[in-house]
């Protein structure tokens, strides 16, 4: 049952410190994330090394960075790039995977190359959000924090229930 499912990711979430806007944007992103890889199903890519190729394509064309690269920028070892993801990284990274799924649809790439060529025009798609959103902003909206440091922000900005 997919929304037993929610409810459990929502409680481990919270469980870990998480606020209930960043794990609705999580869910949502998880929810794109299956689009993306049931479209690849789709397509014929298999599920290890192919998705690990086209998601390393996707957000090299978005973030400038592979995957490895990216979550050594946020001294990740193990843990999960987009659980490390602030709230705009993962809109950018859905938006992403949901324009490269829907490119997919479209064009209907066959073999590795040509879905390749889709997962860099997906991840184009929001470089070019995600470089409009810096020019606005004057920062960069790759950023180095993780969940601990996200986490941590989080509880400095609660109110403290001696101090009422």
């Amino acid at each position: 049952d997919p929304e037993l499912a929610f409810d459990r990711a929502m409680k481990t979430y919270l469980r870990k410190g998480y606020s209930k806007e960043w794990i609705n944007q999580r869910l949502k992103s998880i929810e794109v994330r299956k689009e993306l890889t049931d479209e690849w199903q789709e397509r014929g890519m298999k599920e290890g090394l192919e998705y690990a190729i086209l998601t390393d394509e996707i957000t090299r064309a978005w973030a400038d960075k592979s995957v490895r690269d990216y979550k050594k920028f946020k001294g990740l070892k193990k843990e999960n790039l987009r659980d490390n993801m602030t709230n705009l990284e993962l809109v950018l990274n859905m938006l992403a995977e949901a324009s490269t799924a829907e490119i997919s649809k479209k064009k209907k790439p066959e073999g590795i190359e040509s879905n390749k060529q889709v997962a860099q025009k997906g991840g184009t798609a929001a470089k070019k959000a995600r470089i409009e959103i810096e020019k606005q902003t004057g920062e960069s909206v790759i950023t180095s924090r993780n969940a601990k440091i996200l986490m941590a922000k989080q509880k400095k900005s609660l109110p403290n229930k001696n101090n009422k």
